[in-house]
């Protein structure tokens, strides 16, 4: 009986639907969400701006970080310190080391569409040595990378020959330096004489978009890229030379990822939900380098060997940078060929005035010491607290700061009377992982400025010691005659000895693939936003 009702009620139902002018309400289902897109952009924060983007003159890992992205080597040394094919496919030593066929990737375009050869390849490390065409002009900064070149040959379209004037073990390492990377002939052809590169015209995953000075760098998708075609459809490089601001602005999402965090914000940061803090290796030492031209340092090692004595490297190591640094014990770090362990100067204050005392300073004296701020981790603090350890042997040090540009400018007098400083605070990173990187620019008397040997250091022995480690093709030779050229240095004191550093950098969950590199690059072609 109440199923029939049923069955009577439903039609009367509708018959009422209808009779109102009303229709029965129709069964909507939940729409399909449509997934998400995400910008593909990505910004990094890092502490220094490029002194240049030009190979020529280049000095700096900043310069490398950029620059790599949108220029390329003819060989790469990846994160794990092996070399891989780039621009080259194939290299061969030939005549007992006396030359070296190259043979080149085929199919390649530069950014403006010009191709890319052996004539290129030439064109590029001619203009870096000084050498060909532009014989008689001025060289790269960096040309001692090349130092024994002595021509390169074209043999054809796709294959150079390279002729050594000296035997040079490193030659092929050196070739997978950021600086000897291969630019578009015709866009260095384009720009006016005296006139430097500033929007590099490369091979690379990403091409040049702009150049804020004093903001940041961009860059865009290399859509015709010959590898891979990054995902990313921009890269921008931020200059924020305080760490605890590049903190600031990953926390609030300004940026994706920075380089350097403060030490003391480590513990902090590891528990923040959507960030993870990156511990890299790193091939620099940090040190500070005296004039050995100057009226205090000049002939008087035992003067340059007090200061030593003076800083208390550990305690820099353990109080600023949480212990994760190691005091130097060599002018290159354990982890390069051709490493020495000598040190590290103890620290020993008595010592120290002893050493002053026998130079003619017992009652101390006065120097300018000048650092960067913002190019390395807590560099200023380290150069605070350098200063107040000597004043507690009786070294009035005075400090002078400059924004990274400026800095490099300032501290590279030619004229060694020119340099209104007695000792600079810098670091270098041997990123070719091979001794001749990490000693001959910086310690061979043929390395003043403009080159790097900045402390104008000179010793004939150590500089022929170095010479013969580049012509020596036997490892275990050249392993001996590194050891015996830091000895040397080491007792010669041209520098305050300060410590091997490490990389921590911090990234946003919300960015994949990025490479933190031991060469303190981070490099973003393989990166990719998800959400």
């Amino acid at each position: 009986m109440k199923r029939l009702l049923v069955l009577l009620i439903i039609p009367a139902l509708l018959l009422g639907f209808m009779i109102a002018g009303c229709e029965p309400e129709e069964v909507v289902e939940d729409p399909v969400e449509e997934p998400v897109e995400v910008a593909q952009e990505v910004s990094i924060a890092i502490g220094a701006e490029p002194e240049s983007l030009d190979p020529n003159k280049m000095t700096s890992a900043p310069a490398a970080t950029v620059s790599e992205h949108m220029v390329e080597n003819l060989i790469y040394l990846n994160e794990d310190g092996e070399l891989e094919p780039a621009l080259a496919t194939n290299w061969e030593v030939e005549d007992d080391g006396w030359s070296y066929l190259i043979e080149l990737r085929e199919g390649v375009t530069f950014h403006d569409g010009e191709p890319f050869n052996a004539e290129a390849v030439k064109y590029n490390l001619d203009r870096f040595m000084g050498k060909g065409e532009f014989e008689g002009e001025e060289t790269a900064i960096f040309a001692f990378l090349l130092g024994e070149v002595d021509e390169v040959e074209v043999v054809d379209e796709y294959t150079i020959r390279i002729h050594m004037d000296e035997l040079f073990a490193p030659l092929i390492t050196h070739l997978s330096h950021s600086f000897i990377a291969i630019h578009s002939p015709a866009s260095i052809e384009a720009l006016d004489e005296g006139e430097d590169i500033e929007a590099p015209v490369g091979t690379g995953p990403f091409k040049y978009a702009g150049w804020d000075r004093g903001e940041q760098i961009v860059m865009e998708r290399n859509e015709d890229y010959w590898g891979d075609v990054p995902q990313l459809e921009n890269v921008t490089f931020k200059f924020v030379p305080e760490g605890s601001s590049r903190v600031i602005m990953l926390e609030t999402g300004e940026v994706d990822a920075v380089m350097d965090i403060p030490f003391a914000e480590i513990e902090r940061l590891e528990g923040v939900e959507g960030l993870e803090v990156v511990f890299e290796d790193s091939v620099r030492t940090v040190y500070i380098g005296l004039i050995m031209e100057s009226e205090l340092f000049k002939d008087n090692k035992e003067l340059r060997q007090a200061l030593n004595y003076a800083v208390d490297k550990q305690a820099i190591v353990d109080a600023i940078f949480a212990g994760a640094y190691e005091p130097s014990s060599a002018p290159i770090v354990p982890a390069v060929f051709g490493y020495h362990q000598v040190g590290p100067y103890e620290y020993n204050p008595e010592r120290a005035m002893e050493l002053m005392a026998e130079a003619g300073y017992e009652d101390g004296f006065e120097m300018e010491l000048f650092h960067p701020t913002g190019r390395y981790p807590m560099d200023a603090t380290v150069a605070e607290t350098v200063q107040g350890m000597l004043a507690e042997v009786g070294i009035e040090a005075n400090l002078t700061t400059y924004d990274w540009g400026t800095y490099l400018e300032v501290i590279n007098q030619e004229d060694p009377a020119d340099a209104e400083h007695d000792a600079y605070m810098l670091g270098w990173g041997t990123v070719t992982w091979d001794g001749d990187y990490g000693l001959y620019p910086l310690l061979h008397s043929d390395e003043w400025p403009p080159a790097s040997n900045r402390a104008y250091y000179a010793n004939e022995e150590a500089d022929a010691l170095l010479e013969e480690a580049r012509r020596e093709l036997d490892p275990d030779v050249r392993e001996d005659l590194y050891a015996d050229a830091i000895e040397i240095i080491w007792d010669d004191a041209p520098w305050i000895f300060l410590y091997d550093q490490v990389q921590v950098n911090a990234e946003l969950d919300r960015v994949e693939g990025l490479i933190h590199h031991p060469l303190e690059n981070i490099s973003a072609w393989d990166a990719y936003i998800v959400e």
